[in-house]
């Protein structure tokens, strides 16, 4: 079994810093559905990300960095607690309450004598625990003029868009709410770059004269992988990614599954700014029922609405971190604080002419990972290492000097962050994906992928499938090689490596469909 690695406290690993200044603080930014293909210190074909490459620029960029189920309410349910979904009991979103009773890393570092704090998406249904200050989304929440859940359980409607709302209450917090004689934690949780990408009113017509390249794969017919031809995520379908509520291409008399819920979102601007919005997007609309697109053409048109509105909702997050950094700056706090940037999970930007997540496979089992670090910590540049948004709870805790608990299966990421590169660091992650019948239509499936190349994921109970790639070779995972010859001694080996992490993490439930 993978031995954890569990370090005396940070008082104990660097007693200059300990001595000269107070414990570290955290400031944890999460955005949802932000891929790495989308963040130019990752990716620069698409977007440039200036301020989030700052980050990385002065501290670490995680080059293999994964989640264990890659869906909101999950992911997040993962980090705040450092456990795969099944110990944390909150497996999916579909009528799932995550319990806020049992032990979390934001409740250990109360206990520690860290203030606590969490301003944006919740995404969990039950009210947060273990927080000093709470201030949160209902559900996914609105890009305009957004409602908030009050501490006192009321909700409240903020005027403006929600990224700068959500940045201002976290510097409000920072320079006029919390005790400034005590460490803190913040989580600062953005709604992009969830769908239906809605921008800011300053870029509505930002990107409008560019073309994005179109995947390699954007016409993959997903032979020999049968739960990828089952799903709905397809960009070029209309059931899957709605001409209106998606591309924003709207007319009056206009219908479709998800029409009433664009004009409920966007109706919630002001009269003003809702004719600000029009001016755009009317005529794009106009001339898009005018033109009668199909097929290939209309495929390729979605593509690019998407990609479009995509940037547009990030070139707003990526000012805001930038407004984050610099209050940090200002107010003394960067060279005391770890910043840490990351996302729910992957996303899918037209790679098997899809969008959207939970597969296995990497756009959407990847997630970008950058990290500001203090004084003290001394890694810069690239990290190899696996890591997994397990992880993140025990690197806070002992960042913070808290014993981590023994039932916590992440791995703390502070010998990383120190410059080191331990030995019997993990060669393989674990991951489970729970959420079917449900939006998207992908099958339970559970796998491993191991840090030379190679990834076998098994779609069970409502199907019943295997799937083996070797990335090195096949990095776009086109091709299945599981039952093929010449592969048997391989898929033995990985069958072997997935049981044993099974049993590591306790998943008795996934153990019994090994043999299907």
């Amino acid at each position: 079994m993978e031995k954890k690695i569990i370090l005396p406290s940070i008082l104990t690993l660097l007693p200059a810093v300990a001595a000269a200044q107070a414990r570290y603080n955290i400031v944890y930014i999460m955005t949802d559905d932000h891929t790495a293909q989308m963040m130019s210190c990752y990716d620069n074909r698409f977007v440039e990300t200036p301020n989030l490459d700052r980050i990385a620029a002065d501290g670490v960029r995680f080059v293999n960095s994964y989640v264990a189920n890659s869906l909101s309410g999950p992911s997040r349910a993962c980090m705040l607690t450092g456990k795969h979904s099944h110990k944390n009991g909150f497996t999916h979103n579909e009528n799932g309450i995550f319990d806020g009773t049992q032990q979390t890393m934001p409740k250990l570092l109360q206990q520690a004598g860290y203030q606590t704090a969490i301003i944006g998406k919740w995404h969990l249904e039950s009210l947060p625990t273990g927080f000093d200050y709470w201030n949160v989304l209902p559900g996914q929440g609105d890009y305009y003029n957004p409602d908030f859940i009050t501490m006192q359980n009321d909700t409240v409607r903020e005027h403006g868009y929600i990224t700068n709302v959500i940045t201002d209450k976290a510097i409000n917090w920072m320079e006029h709410s919390r005790d400034k004689s005590k460490p803190f934690a913040l989580f600062i949780h953005h709604k992009p770059c969830h769908r239906c990408w809605l921008p800011e009113m300053k870029y509505l017509t930002a990107y409008e004269d560019k073309t994005f390249p179109v995947p390699e794969t954007f016409y993959d017919q997903h032979e020999g992988r049968l739960a990828a031809q089952q799903q709905e995520m397809q960009i070029a379908d209309n059931r899957h990614m709605d001409i209106v509520y998606d591309t924003k291409m709207y007319r009056p008399g206009i219908r479709t599954r998800l029409s009433d819920l664009y004009l409920k979102m966007i109706g919630r601007l002001d009269s003003a700014d809702l004719q600000r919005y029009n001016d755009v997007y009317e005529p794009m609309a106009r001339d898009f029922y005018r033109r009668n697109l199909t097929g290939k053409q209309l495929a390729e048109f979605k593509y690019q609405r998407y990609m479009r509105d995509y940037a547009k909702v990030l070139k707003s997050l990526d000012d805001n971190v930038g407004r984050t950094l610099d209050y940090l700056k200002q107010a003394g706090l960067l060279d005391n604080t770890l910043v840490v940037y990351t996302s729910d999970q992957g996303f899918y930007m037209g790679e098997h002419g899809w969008f959207d997540k939970r597969f296995m496979y990497e756009e959407s089992l990847s997630t970008p990972l950058v990290m500001r670090l203090p004084k003290g910590l001394k890694a810069r540049g690239d990290i190899q290492e696996m890591v997994q948004n397990i992880d993140y709870a025990p690197t806070f805790l002992q960042i913070a000097g808290v014993a981590v608990p023994a039932d916590i299966q992440g791995t703390s990421l502070l010998p990383l962050l120190q410059g080191k590169h331990p030995k019997n660091w993990r060669k393989s992650v674990y991951y489970h994906y729970y959420e079917y019948p449900a939006e998207h239509s992908v099958k339970r499936h559970y796998g491993v992928r191991t840090s030379d190349g190679w990834k076998l994921i098994h779609f069970y109970r409502d199907i019943n499938a295997w799937e083996l790639y070797n990335l090195n070779d096949d990095p776009n995972e086109l091709h299945n090689l599981y039952g093929q010859p010449g592969t048997e001694q391989k898929t033995a080996e990985l069958k072997k490596e997935l049981i044993r992490l099974q049993q590591q993490y306790d998943d008795q439930a996934a153990l019994k469909f090994n043999e299907m």
